[in-house]
């Protein structure tokens, strides 16, 4: 219902995805396929955010600074709080990543069937093109987690699996809780 809103929390979802990727880089710095990846990764999400910038400066807009993110940090926390596993660290973060792009894809999807009819063609155009990337960054994501697990790669979908069940018992609290919805969470 309110559009203007909707950019300015997706500039901030934007940003904090670039900023999450790059820094999985730092803290992995030593694997170069992890790290162009991911550079990639954070580069799309750079020029989204600039993309997103152009639309709200041409609605007359401000960016301000960006909310805490509860949905994002519950499922870091709900991360650290899962079963030990011979997983490197690095598979987790990388799973979280997945689903918070899942849901972006998820949301995308749900935003353009509520655009107004008074909604520039450009910015649907773009909410479009937006949903296919998610989709591809959540694939993204979950291939390079099977690439940095290495021989422990059939655990992963199990791992995945558990957070996918943290993540939807997430969401249902902050429903539950009226806690204000993201583009991502």
């Amino acid at each position: 219902m309110d559009l203007d809103a909707v950019l300015v929390d997706h500039a901030h979802c934007e940003m904090k995805a670039a900023t999450n990727a790059l820094s999985l880089v730092v803290r992995h710095s030593s694997d170069l396929g992890l790290v162009r990846a991911l550079t990639e990764i954070a580069r799309e999400e750079l020029e989204h955010f600039q993309r997103v910038v152009g639309f709200l400066e041409a609605r007359g807009l401000r960016l301000g600074p960006p909310p805490v993110d509860d949905y994002a940090a519950e499922l870091r926390r709900a991360m650290n709080a899962l079963p030990a596993t011979e997983l490197p660290l690095v598979v987790d973060r990388l799973l979280v990543g997945a689903l918070i792009e899942a849901r972006s894809c998820e949301r995308f999807k749900l935003l353009i069937k509520a655009l107004p009819s008074s909604c520039p063609a450009d910015l649907r155009a773009f909410y479009e093109e937006l949903f296919a990337c998610e989709a591809r960054h959540y694939r993204d994501y979950v291939d390079l987690a099977l690439g940095a697990a290495g021989s422990l790669a059939d655990l992963v979908e199990a791992r995945l699996e558990l957070l996918a069940e943290a993540e939807a018992r997430i969401v249902r609290s902050l429903a539950e809780r009226a806690v204000r919805g993201t583009v991502h969470g």
